[in-house]
């Protein structure tokens, strides 16, 4: 059966940019992204994808891949500066999705929601916020992503390195709540508000995330059980990362109603034991080398 769907633009096929590519590609769509790693563009190709391998992301180079009526999804960090100079360039896109993070809500704690007041004092958040007004102004749809996981990439292979640390000592070690999402509910849930504009409104923003948040020492015991591993160590809050200081719950209604969809991994266990399953296959990349590629 001939697939009609329009052309997908993938700007930045990194982690997720690639599983979306790759669901697409799947369904018989033709897939068009972009990459700044030959290896990577060589990687893509083989599953079908039509690669441009650019240094930089310019107003003009992008002019030239979004043809009339093309979906397009933005999945690269910002950099301060390239997110503006494109989005004009999108100007032909039948519709736009953007890939932001929960990093937008700072250090607000508890239950979260789209209702839920963004800040922008830190600089993730401030760039993160900046490019979401960008991409909005132009009628993209955004995705705020929260803990992006697959295999990989994620809590498992980081308890696996040995570089995993939580918050807290003793009784209180690691009871911050965390929300989490298997990249490819995320890439399907991406690919769903490209394909039902009529559901997900141009400069809605959407927060995406598992059914379960849960405390991260709840999640850490699981997997050492499960891959035969002693707990971690924990650390004071202020030598990790920003990202694992958060404690709060994600909200994920808005988006599942919106588009009607469910997950296919609604919490870690079903996550991380898929995880687990592909990379039994396909052992996992060492530290610093990519993850595979997801072929949908």
């Amino acid at each position: 059966m001939l697939n009609t769907s329009p052309p997908l633009i993938v700007l930045g096929c990194g982690f997720t940019g690639a599983v979306v590519a790759g669901l697409r590609r799947a369904s018989g769509g033709r897939v068009v992204a972009t990459t700044r790693s030959p290896e990577r563009a060589a990687e893509l190709a083989q599953a079908g994808i039509e690669v441009s391998v650019l240094p930089a992301l310019t107003a003009e180079a992008v002019d030239r891949l979004v043809t009339d009526g093309a979906d397009v999804l933005v999945a690269f960090p910002p950099d301060g500066a390239t997110d503006a100079a494109i989005a004009p360039s999108l100007r032909r896109a039948r519709a736009i999705a953007y890939v932001s993070s929960t990093a937008v809500y700072g250090d607000a704690r508890g239950r979260i929601d789209e209702a839920t007041p963004t800040s922008a004092d830190g600089p993730r958040a401030a760039a993160r916020l900046a490019a979401e007004d960008v991409y909005r102004a132009r009628g993209a749809v955004v995705l705020r992503a929260a803990g992006i996981y697959g295999p990989g990439r994620g809590l498992h292979q980081r308890l696996l390195r040995g570089d995993f640390r939580m918050t807290g000592e003793g009784d209180r070690q690691g009871r911050n709540v965390v929300s989490r999402i298997h990249v490819e509910d995320l890439a399907r849930l991406a690919l769903a508000a490209l394909e039902r504009a009529d559901r997900a409104a141009p400069g809605e923003a959407f927060l995406v995330a598992d059914d379960a948040p849960v405390p991260q020492i709840e999640v850490v015991r699981w997997l050492c059980a499960r891959l035969g591993l002693a707990l971690p160590a924990g650390a004071p809050r202020e030598d990790l990362h920003e990202t694992l200081r958060h404690d709060r719950a994600v909200d994920n209604a808005k988006i599942k109603r919106a588009l009607g969809m469910a997950l296919l991994y609604p919490s870690y266990i079903e996550g991380f034991e898929a995880c687990l399953a592909v990379e039994a296959e396909a052992p996992a990349p060492a530290a610093g080398e990519r993850a595979p590629l997801h072929r949908g």
